[in-house]
């Protein structure tokens, strides 16, 4: 079966094994099939030999979290993250992989009018008890929001989709915190409602095609920084020039910028405050550590405002969040959080900062507390409060 790989990328690997201690899934299962370098030797199986996809061939793909841990240790370069999003998209569009009738429950996403309508219903029923615990939805997502309010043209800060809906105190306070630096602010709102980082994870590519596009088109009035408060979604959009091969889109994701990493160039114009009381240890999402390679700024503008930064000796792991992953295998993705909490009661800190949503999230259910950084910088320049 032709997977459509990129033939220099799959050829790259030369199965050395040294990605597989930073694999959560063979950190868990122990098994060859759930590493990197057992799924790109079923990728070349299937796509140079003709191997048959088997229900253990999909299920190695399928269980692949993306966390791309893999490529920082890999001494060849490896694409990794580039290999299992192509074979994914092209398994899905065989109905392989994701049944084709699911990319509709991708659709909300799109149109914040019926993704709000959505979030209420599960807020009710989440507070009624009535989602299984496995989904890790929180009990108390918000009834009711605040309005977005644009406060000047220096940035956009990218609000999105499932974060917007669930997590929108979250842009307020990375709004506020941007402000205090001096500077200007519009929120995107509905008029860049998704980026397709979702679409892209499950498989529907041509799908985050489509949203990358609008994204763009709707941004493209000048040249200002996007800030991307969810490391998943400013990955994303940083790999806009890879998903749509055209310079537009290579120029569009040179705009975009992790809100730490922004903010680390100007967090000399913040306020000098008490920092907050509290010693708080960074879990570093991995599309923030592994694909933006921005990590360190967590550390430069959460410093002034805390009292005692930790980090976690884990070089990084993954946390099991993965997007719709936790949702998608709630077992291994249980398994894989577990790890991860070793090590956080290990350092035994006040509060983990995380900076997507999903990581703070699926911590959360399995009792972590957690903030984002914004609202850590947010709370000390606010006096606590």
């Amino acid at each position: 079966m032709d997977l459509k790989l990129d033939a220099d990328e799959l050829n790259a690997c030369v199965q050395c094994g040294l990605c597989m201690p930073h694999c959560p899934t063979f950190r868990v299962t122990g098994d060859e099939t759930q590493s990197p370098r057992g799924r790109i030797r079923l990728m070349r199986e299937v796509h140079e030999h003709d191997a048959p996809v088997t229900d253990e061939v999909i299920d190695a793909f399928a269980t692949c979290v993306q966390c791309r841990g893999c490529e920082p240790a890999c001494p060849s370069g490896v694409n990794y993250g580039h290999l299992i999003e192509t074979t994914r998209e092209t398994l899905t569009r065989a109905g392989k992989l994701m049944p084709r009738w699911s990319r509709h429950l991708f659709f909300p996403l799109s149109h914040p009018r019926m993704l709000r309508v959505g979030s209420l219903a599960l807020a009710i029923a989440a507070r009624l008890r009535l989602v299984p615990k496995r989904f890790g939805v929180p009990r108390d997502l918000p009834l009711r929001r605040r309005r977005h309010h644009s406060s000047g043209t220096d940035v956009y800060i990218f609000t999105g989709c499932v974060m917007d809906a669930w997590q929108r105190d979250i842009h307020h306070a990375g709004q506020r915190v941007i402000e205090a630096a001096g500077f200007g602010v519009t929120p995107t709102g509905s008029l860049a409602p998704c980026c397709g980082a979702l679409q892209a994870h499950a498989g529907f590519t041509d799908d985050a095609r489509h949203r990358a596009e609008a994204t763009m088109a709707a941004l493209s009035e000048d040249d200002r920084a996007i800030l991307v408060d969810s490391a998943g979604c400013g990955a994303a959009m940083k790999e806009y020039g890879h998903l749509l091969a055209t310079p537009e889109a290579q120029a569009f994701s040179a705009r975009v910028f992790d809100i730490q990493e922004w903010l680390a160039d100007h967090v000399d114009k913040l306020p000098t405050v008490d920092p907050l009381p509290l010693c708080v240890a960074i879990q570093d999402p991995c599309h923030l550590r592994h694909v933006q390679g921005v990590h360190g700024a967590t550390r430069t503008v959460l410093e002034p405002f805390v009292r005692r930064l930790i980090e976690l000796d884990d070089d990084g792991l993954c946390c099991g969040a993965g997007g719709a992953y936790s949702v998608m295998q709630p077992q291994l993705a249980g398994e894989i959080r577990n790890r991860k909490i070793v090590g956080i009661n290990h350092v035994d800190p006040d509060v983990v900062a995380s900076a997507n949503p999903g990581c703070s999230m699926h911590l959360a259910a399995g009792g972590v507390e957690t903030e984002h950084p914004m609202v850590l910088i947010d709370r000390a320049l606010h006096g606590g409060h």
